[in-house]
């Protein structure tokens, strides 16, 4: 996996990477708030020797000096130093939290050394440091003064503080927050990167027609006003949606020149992929050029068409099949088109066993001859057997498949039930999938006539000239089933091409 592909991960989970940040800024603040403010008070001794007759050469003294310099450092930590401090000083510390607070730095290649005091009480951390430095000239002095001697080998003096910082210097909130975003971005990208490479849903239409071996029908946008209008009539009948199912209407018609469907089955891996929608919206289309069409819903578990509709669903296919009525008076035309739909009717016990009964096989053979296409709306093929057992009596299926939640075996797993059966697949159609607001505008402008820019979408005269254009495709639906049979391409730039000669 390149650079490029990386990113492109990231970029489609950039939430995560967002809450992650978000989280670990929190937990930063979190801290910072709860954690005590310190102080700081900083010495700096000059290491000296003030008898050289004891020292061979500058040079060696040097060295001499530093090697000591770098002992002191460790010194200043030491009990013996913390013990004599709490037994000196009235600081109200013990020996080992007075330890705790002493750090010790030497610079480098110099007889300078630093030492830093830290406290949550400002004034004790003054009196801490004092106390401190005195007690470590009277150590410094003691160990290094021989035996019988006067004076010290080596002397220590106080050349910079003791001097306490005038504020806090921990904690450091802009630090603290910075490393906070900065661990959150990584720990982000890290974990969008495993979620993508871990990732196997279906998100382009290359991948689910090299998964399924069947060609790319349609792509159908995601529209947000679906939850308000999932047909494609009125002002839906002007969108992108409504364009994809005229593509997906004519690439149905040519995917077989040879031996063309005149009853699709339409169905599913999983539930949830707007399978019902589509052949809703399907037929509509279909009607839309002229057709007479029959839409069948076959989905006996949980039937969506009649409410889709808006049609009454209490009688329908599981009656005809069992003989309790007539397949006459339980169709029922939509709006005066030439779309007749038949219900689900009652949900049966046993939806399988009646989808694959003669009486089934029967029905079929019978609404053949009485529209041009029939659309059958099945269950989805890895819930239950129901879609399988519709779609090997048909001319053939139609896969529909959501962008982003189909997992690859799942959609692998569905393909090889319709394999296992003989079914024909005719092709897929990849539902829900992303629009950039550049081509929702491009197409908007175009249909109105404009130049592509994304303002044709508020200009008076454009959507002027987009209601003009509307009637045309909106004429077939709302004519007559003789007048859509006499003038199939009334208003509809493609109905010529989709009447293929059966």
């Amino acid at each position: 996996m390149n650079l490029q592909s990386q990113l492109r991960l990231v970029r489609r989970r950039w939430w995560i990477v967002l809450i992650s940040i978000i989280i670990a800024l929190g937990l930063a603040g979190l801290v910072t708030v709860r954690t005590a403010p310190k102080y700081a008070a900083t010495t700096t001794y000059f290491v000296l020797s003030p008898n050289e007759q004891g020292i061979v050469g500058a040079y060696q003294g040097s060295l001499f000096l530093q090697q000591r310099v770098k002992s002191y450092s460790d010194l200043l930590t030491s009990d013996r130093l913390a013990q004599s401090v709490a037994a000196e000083g009235d600081l109200g510390l013990t020996a080992r939290e007075i330890q705790a607070r002493i750090t010790a730095k030497p610079r480098t290649d110099t007889v300078l050394l630093d030492s830093t005091i830290t406290d949550t009480d400002q004034a004790r951390c003054l009196r801490l440091a004092e106390a401190v430095s005195t007690e470590f000239r009277k150590l410094v002095t003691d160990i290094e003064t021989r035996p019988g001697d006067k004076d010290p080998l080596v002397k220590l003096e106080v050349v910079n503080g003791p001097r306490v910082s005038p504020g806090p210097v921990s904690p450091r909130p802009a630090r603290n927050l910075g490393l906070g975003g900065l661990l959150g971005l990584i720990v982000g990208v890290g974990i969008a990167l495993l979620r993508g490479m871990s990732d196997s849903a279906v998100r382009d239409g290359g991948t689910l027609a090299r998964l399924t071996g069947a060609p790319l029908l349609a792509q159908i946008p995601y529209d947000r006003e679906i939850r308000r209008s999932r047909l494609i009539t009125g002002g839906a009948g002007r969108s992108p949606r409504a364009e994809s199912m005229r593509n997906l209407r004519t690439n149905l018609r040519f995917v077989d020149l040879q031996e063309p469907a005149r009853v699709i089955a339409v169905t599913s891996a999983v539930k949830g992929e707007g399978k019902s929608t589509t052949a809703c919206n399907l037929a509509i289309a279909l009607v839309e050029a002229g057709w007479r069409v029959l839409l069948v819903d076959a989905d006996l578990r949980r039937p969506q068409v009649a409410d889709y509709l808006g049609l009454d669903g209490g009688t329908g296919l599981t009656n005809v099949l069992l003989g309790e009525a007539e397949l006459g008076a339980t169709l029922q035309s939509w709006r005066d088109t030439s779309l007749l739909v038949l219900p689900a009717g009652t949900i049966p016990p046993n939806p399988s066993e009646l989808l694959g009964s003669k009486a089934m096989a029967d029905l079929l053979g019978v609404v053949r001859d009485l529209a041009d296409i029939v659309v059958i709306d099945t269950a989805p093929l890895l819930a239950v057997t129901d879609g399988v057992v519709v779609s090997v009596q048909v001319d053939g299926a139609l896969l529909v498949t959501r962008q982003g939640r189909t997992q690859a075996d799942q959609l692998t797993a569905a393909v090889e039930a319709l394999r296992r059966v003989d079914a024909r697949l005719l092709g897929c159609a990849l539902n829900m999938t992303k629009m950039s607001r550049d081509t929702t505008a491009e197409y908007y402008a175009y249909r109105s006539g404009g130049s592509g820019s994304r303002h044709g979408l508020r200009d008076g005269s454009r959507t002027a000239a987009l209601t003009q254009a509307a009637p045309a495709q909106a004429a077939p639906a709302q004519a007559g089933p003789s007048e859509a049979a006499a003038a199939p391409s009334a208003g509809d730039a493609t109905a010529e091409i989709d009447r293929i000669p059966r």
